[in-house]
């Protein structure tokens, strides 16, 4: 009776085990969403519905995006942290999932404990651009310009604690200059007065940039990054223009809620850096002067360990904190 009784044990263990394999096996069998945390039109928008379509063809499901802004990001990041862990809602996050936590005393997720990364997607340089009404053609003489006027001109944000804004103020404290920061519910809104001329200048991520410089809308002075981009060689950086060693990145990358399956988060993995490499993809950020990344899960997990210490310095040494 006892081996009959084990036996029985065994056999129910065994299709239990393989009634989970199944399941996951055939994920996904429904539509994933994809949670973008900020307005349509901005840069982590951009990226998302760019991947989305062939992601949803190597899927077999469609990735719908879903854009839930404000609060610095930080009300779509919590909604993806608090989402059922099974893989059918998934975050494309960007750097103000380690930068709130610099800067805001209560942030609603913790970036360590309720994440699984999937992958850095693409990085990509901000462009510090002035209106053409301002006069000033390079970024030496805008330090000059806003140095004889403190507190005179203003520069617009995605909204406190997002990239551009720390973007901008690092630029500030390494050029020892007082801007008054204007933020927006957003990249998008930030740029239509940007484009109007409402504000004087900003870090806009290349992505929303690029467009309006080729047009001519906005005056490009230097790119954040420490080396000039491949595909604008004439655009100096912000380190060749006044300021050495300055260096700022957004990124932008997939993670799911914590506890998500390995095996999910290894699915998505293998599909979302399958649509990266593809040339088309690639070409496509490119042109744009972003560059597509591909990271494994782990490694993924090591930079954001990185950048919440660096912004953490960031924050503190320029005194940046929100309530």
């Amino acid at each position: 009776m006892k081996n009959t009784f084990f036996a029985r044990l065994a056999c129910a263990a065994l299709a239990s085990a393989a009634g989970v394999v199944f399941a996951q096996g055939s994920y996904p069998s429904k539509p994933v969403r994809m949670i973008v945390p900020s307005s349509a039109g901005g840069g982590t928008d951009i990226v998302a519905r760019i991947i989305a379509p062939e992601l949803s063809r190597r899927l077999g499901q469609q990735v719908v995006i879903e854009n839930r802004p404000g609060a610095g990001t930080m009300i779509g990041i919590e909604i993806a942290a608090k989402a059922p862990a099974d893989g059918y809602t998934v975050l494309m996050g960007l750097s103000t999932l380690a930068i709130n936590s610099a800067i805001y005393k209560k942030v609603p997720y913790d970036p360590r404990r309720d994440f699984a990364p999937i992958t850095r997607a693409v990085t990509s340089a901000s462009i510090i651009v002035v209106h053409p009404s301002v006069p000033v053609k390079t970024l030496k003489e805008l330090i000059s310009f806003a140095r004889a006027r403190p507190g005179q001109l203003n520069y617009a944000s995605a909204g406190t604690g997002t990239y551009p804004h720390m973007t901008m103020e690092l630029f500030l404290s390494m050029a020892k200059l007082k801007m008054v920061h204007i933020p927006y519910k957003g990249t998008a809104p930030a740029m239509i007065d940007m484009i109007a001329g409402q504000v004087a200048t900003m870090a806009a991520t290349v992505l929303t940039g690029m467009p309006h410089i080729r047009s001519g809308r906005l005056r490009p002075l230097g790119i954040t990054s420490l080396e000039r981009a491949s595909a604008a060689p004439d655009m100096p950086t912000v380190a060749e223009g006044g300021l050495p060693g300055y260096e700022s990145v957004q990124w932008y990358g997939m993670l799911a809620p914590a506890r998500t399956p390995r095996d999910i988060v290894n699915r998505l993995h293998a599909e979302v850096t399958g649509v990266l490499k593809q040339p088309e993809i690639k070409a496509r950020f490119a042109n744009d002067l972003a560059d597509t990344v591909g990271s494994s899960p782990d490694e993924f997990t090591g930079f954001i360990e990185r950048e919440l210490v660096k912004w953490a310095k960031v924050a503190r040494d320029a005194g940046i904190r929100a309530d």
